[in-house]
């Protein structure tokens, strides 16, 4: 008996992942997703979501993900929830091999969305206390500081566009930076600087967020004298990068310098049939719904992608569904 042999092999499942999944499937094609053993992707560590769309009132990070998921399996999408520890991207079918399984899984395409991490301290208060006031996203979570006083710490592009954010929201800002000068660029330095509600700590390095249930302050430590003080503020953003889940690919497809999938052609990487989507590819934008609209397109170019090969079976027959039909349908209302 063959090997199956599935038209897209989904790795990862966050709202890129499962949104690409969910448009595969009911495209009619055979869609798998290995999910992960930390399924859900960040989202599954973020409380109150009030920024996507649909929800008037809100909703869990992980309610969220469970409502994505079984959207994509009402259609037919195959979950796995298993790491993949190995590709093979040198030939069609595509392989991948589950954690700790001798058999590849067998692809016709793949769809990389395996995100991206804020990267932190690594303080265990920062940790604790996550959703609790630390937060990685101020696009996200500003809004939940009005009125308050919240530090940033990080001395580039990113920690100077996140202090501007919380800046219209916050009553006082601290930027938190382990030395004198910035590696941001001179326009948002400048802009920062600007801000009266922004005020500048440099030489200075946050040693731990205090607070039992929710953030009430920072201790820092002043790098060249050693000195140390509190500093009371209601919430603490990382703002020192991200980091891309790209290791699994290393010299199988393209990357920038910092290791984020390169998208050639639309959502597709360097080499055809693999497609890439979400905070995996997103070095700017990173939010739950950019994710999901990334996960929409990459499944869509799978899709024309195979019909160019004349792989997709059902692509004659005009009683299915196709994701192609569904972009017509939208436009044409």
């Amino acid at each position: 008996m063959p090997e199956k042999t599935y038209d897209v092999v989904i790795v990862g499942s966050g709202p890129a992942g499962y949104t690409a999944a969910l448009y595969a499937a009911r495209a009619n094609l055979e869609t798998l997703v290995f999910q992960g053993f930390e399924s859900g992707g960040q989202l599954m560590l973020t409380s109150d979501v009030e920024n996507y769309p649909g929800y008037k009132d809100g909703v869990m990070g992980p309610d969220m993900m469970d409502e994505f998921e079984a959207q994509a399996a009402r259609f037919g999408a195959e979950m796995r929830p298993d790491n993949v520890e190995k590709v093979d991207f040198s030939g069609r079918p595509f392989r991948l091999w589950a954690e700790g399984e001798d058999e590849p899984v067998l692809a016709r395409t793949v769809v990389i969305a395996t995100g991206a991490q804020a990267k932190w301290l690594g303080l265990e208060s920062e940790e604790r206390l996550f959703g609790k006031g630390v937060s990685g996203c101020a696009t996200c979570d500003a809004f939940f500081f009005r009125s308050k006083k919240v530090a940033v710490v990080g001395g580039g592009d990113t920690a100077m566009e996140e202090a501007g954010v919380l800046a219209k929201f916050a009553d006082e800002v601290f930027l938190v930076h382990r030395r004198g000068e910035f590696r941001a660029s001179k326009i948002m330095l400048e802009r920062a600087e600007k801000n009266e509600k922004i005020t500048f700590l440099t030489d200075t390095t946050v040693e731990e967020i205090l607070g039992e249930t929710t953030v009430e302050g920072i201790r820092t430590k002043n790098t060249k004298t050693g000195e140390e003080n509190t500093l009371a503020v209601d919430g603490f953003f990382a703002a020192i990068g991200h980091t891309p889940a790209t290791s699994l690919f290393v010299g199988q497809i393209e990357t920038d310098d910092s290791g984020y999938v390169l998208q050639k052609e639309h959502t597709m990487t360097s080499v055809p049939g693999v497609f890439a989507a979400g905070d995996v590819s997103d070095t700017r934008y990173r939010q739950a719904v950019t994710a999901a609209a990334d996960g929409c397109r990459a499944a869509i170019d799978a899709e024309r992608w195979l019909e160019e090969q004349g792989e997709a079976e059902h692509a004659e027959d005009p009683g299915v569904w196709t994701a192609e039909k569904d972009v017509e349908e939208s436009v044409a209302r």
